[in-house]
């Protein structure tokens, strides 16, 4: 299918940019829903003069949301957040503003929806951040039945949260943290590869009303993605565990204080909970591989952005080279 229009709510954040571009690339007109439209001006390269379009649209906003669905073949929505501020929490992004997309995208007539929410989403979960994604789920599956639902393990590549904060805390530290020993197990999957499996749910009918689990090649330990890390930018630093309650105390301080404007704490109450638990596919969905996509290694696409954080930055040569 070649959709007229695309409407891509939270496409300026990190897996926006790469699937704002794959969708540009099949011709399709993009509609890129976000809160503020001046930050994603930067996408209008990326397609041809008048492609893609920035507009403003709130989650919270529903009458926002529906205009920006209107006319759209298909729909995706990527918004979430990590951390609650007193303007947006847990509850308001992941669940109400997901319903809100799928109701619109149900009323407007679209074709497809994909929501992308994230692996460990669970309504018994002790952390809001899960509760709330499950919530999320539950509301698009009742809203738009045919939702096609996408659960990334952390997801990894230039622009990821994940390996450039911990190497620019390597930079500065003499150690980092290993919270339960770092024994807690994740599978990286690469941000390109999420982006395909968007496109390819969008595309492929035959996803309608499923849930897939994304995960990349390999499962590490906390503590192997962090070894991995340091080998790539040549630093040596002091792995350090720590018990659970340190990283629940440290949560509790962090969160409390003042940060300049746009800056999020480096870890929250919430965060260190998910912290306990394995972010990892459970086998019992389909994934990447039904999809027709071969997850990429870390391995792979490491060494092509964490160079900056060689001491000699990216003129110094590989240490694998």
């Amino acid at each position: 299918m070649t959709p007229s229009m695309v409407t891509v709510f939270g496409g300026s954040g990190f897996l926006g940019r790469h699937l704002v571009q794959r969708l540009a690339a099949t011709g399709a007109r993009v509609t890129v829903a976000v809160r503020n439209p001046e930050s994603a001006l930067f996408l209008k390269p990326m397609g041809d003069v008048g492609q893609i379009t920035p507009v403003g649209a709130d989650v919270r906003d529903g009458p926002a949301v529906a205009a920006a669905v209107q006319g759209a073949d298909w729909v995706v929505n990527l918004v979430g957040v990590l951390y609650e501020t007193r303007r947006q929490s847990f509850s308001a992004i992941h669940a109400q503003g997901a319903e809100r997309i799928a109701k619109a995208a149900k009323a407007a007539g679209a074709k497809r929806l994909v929501h992308v929410s994230a692996i460990g989403a669970n309504r018994h979960s002790s952390a809001a951040y899960a509760r709330s994604k499950a919530a999320g789920e539950a509301a698009v599956a009742a809203a738009y039945p045919a939702a096609t639902i996408l659960r990334p393990s952390i997801i990894f590549g230039p622009e990821d949260d994940f390996f450039n904060r911990f190497a620019a805390m390597a930079r500065v530290s003499v150690a980092l943290p290993l919270f339960g020993g770092g024994e807690t197990r994740f599978q990286p999957v690469y941000v390109g590869d999420v982006a395909a499996a968007v496109v390819k749910a969008l595309t492929d009918e035959g996803t309608a009303g499923t849930t897939y689990e994304l995960g990349g090649p390999r499962v590490y330990s906390f503590r192997q993605l962090m070894t991995l890390m340091l080998a790539e930018i040549g630093r040596k630093r002091i792995l350090l565990p720590l018990p659970f309650f340190v990283a629940d105390a440290m949560g509790a301080v962090l969160q409390s204080l003042p940060l300049p404007f746009g800056m999020a704490p480096p870890l929250t109450g919430d965060q260190a909970k998910l912290l306990r638990y394995d972010n990892v596919v459970s086998g019992d969905a389909p994934g990447l591989a039904d999809l027709g996509i071969a997850p990429t290694a870390c391995e792979i696409i490491l060494p092509t952005y964490l160079d900056r954080f060689r001491r000699h930055g990216r003129f110094e040569a590989s240490p694998g080279g």
